[in-house]
């Protein structure tokens, strides 16, 4: 029985083709600045998002993470979504490393910032409080199931964000999805940020990797952090090339991952006791199944060869290079099954 691994678009394996590119890749020392084919992915990727310049680093966490240091002074707060991933799941990198509060306000179905609630949360001109460094935003919006932040969305948080002397970061690891699915080039949106990164290691099949883009000034002062945070990679050549890979061959291709969670929500649906939460807009698909302890569902379905996760009381299927069409067909035959055959409130011995 094959395996068909729903769990993220990070379990993505490199094609051939970008293993040829990674093991035929020019290089130099990345810390002086040397390596030609990290330079030529930075070039191509702040020439993609309309920006002055960009940085390669090892991760989304350590892009972010590095945005925040760069744009923001120890003891300020930065105003994040309250089911964002920087609040969530990078280790309370912003309080640890940076003496950064994050301030979070609540998101709503869509991705979106409570205006209201933002307004609010930027603090005032007063020796009590804290200063507000910084917003957020995240593009699309994992946790709210892949939704997308249109540029009606950006622009509001932009005019505030002006209105208050307040920099934009952009959290757009699945930004390319975002564009894709709204069918603007992706600088549109990465234009309404001061500084925006993206990642090369969920749907666009990299092994390592994110980058981070903004001014030049940014992106200079942006290398110093990456350096504290043990980013300085030396000869990333081998994997900038798989990043230059991507950047050529695999953006057209995040339409077949949309396509696929659109059949497999659609597949689910007609499945009684399973609901979507909320339906698909990319390739991130959530739902709950009723009566079950999802724990249990998780545990049942990976006994049938269908990997996936648990997350916040929701379900989440992530389509991705290396699934097709067929594997999502499959994953939800396999699941009717499991639905169709009982079901145990709480796993055995819980």
């Amino acid at each position: 029985m094959k395996t068909i691994d729903l769990r993220s678009d990070t379990v993505t394996l490199p094609s051939p083709e970008m293993r040829s590119a990674m093991a035929n890749a020019e290089l130099g020392d990345d810390v002086f600045g040397e390596d030609p084919t990290v330079n030529r992915l930075q070039e191509m990727a702040a020439e993609m998002l309309g920006k002055e310049a960009a940085l390669l680093t090892t991760s989304g966490t350590q892009s972010n993470l590095t945005a925040l240091l760069t744009h923001c002074a120890r003891g300020e707060e930065v105003i994040v979504g309250d089911e964002s991933h920087t609040l969530i799941f990078e280790v309370g990198g912003a309080w640890a490393v940076g003496g950064l509060g994050l301030r979070p306000v609540r998101n709503d179905e869509r991705g979106r910032l409570d205006m209201n609630e933002m307004r609010a949360a930027i603090r005032g001109d007063n020796e009590h409080f804290p200063r507000t460094g910084l917003i957020c935003l995240e593009n699309t919006h994992n946790r709210c199931g892949g939704a997308v932040l249109n540029e009606e969305d950006l622009d509001a948080v932009r005019d505030l964000a002006d209105r208050n002397h307040l920099s934009l970061h952009l959290d757009g690891a699945r930004l390319l999805n975002a564009a894709i699915a709204l069918k603007v080039p992706v600088a549109r949106l990465a234009g309404y940020a001061d500084s925006v990164c993206f990642s090369l290691s969920k749907g666009l099949g990299c092994p390592v990797g994110s980058v981070l883009c903004g001014s030049r000034e940014f992106i200079a002062e942006a290398r110093r952090y990456r350096k504290m945070l043990g980013g300085g990679m030396r000869q990333a050549g081998v994997l900038a090339a798989a990043g230059i890979y991507a950047l050529e061959n695999m953006v057209d291709r995040l339409t077949e991952d949309h396509e696929n969670a659109r059949i497999a929500s659609g597949g689910l649906a007609a499945i009684p006791g399973i609901a979507l939460a909320p339906p698909p807009q990319t390739n991130l698909v959530y739902f709950t199944a009723e009566g079950w302890d999802l724990g249990a569902f998780v545990h049942r379905l990976a006994e049938e060869g269908v990997l996936c996760f648990d997350e916040g009381g929701r379900i989440r299927w992530v389509t991705h290079f290396g699934i097709e069409r067929a594997d999502v067909e499959e994953a939800v035959a396999r699941l009717r099954s499991v639905m169709a055959a009982g079901i145990p409130l709480r796993r055995a011995g819980v």
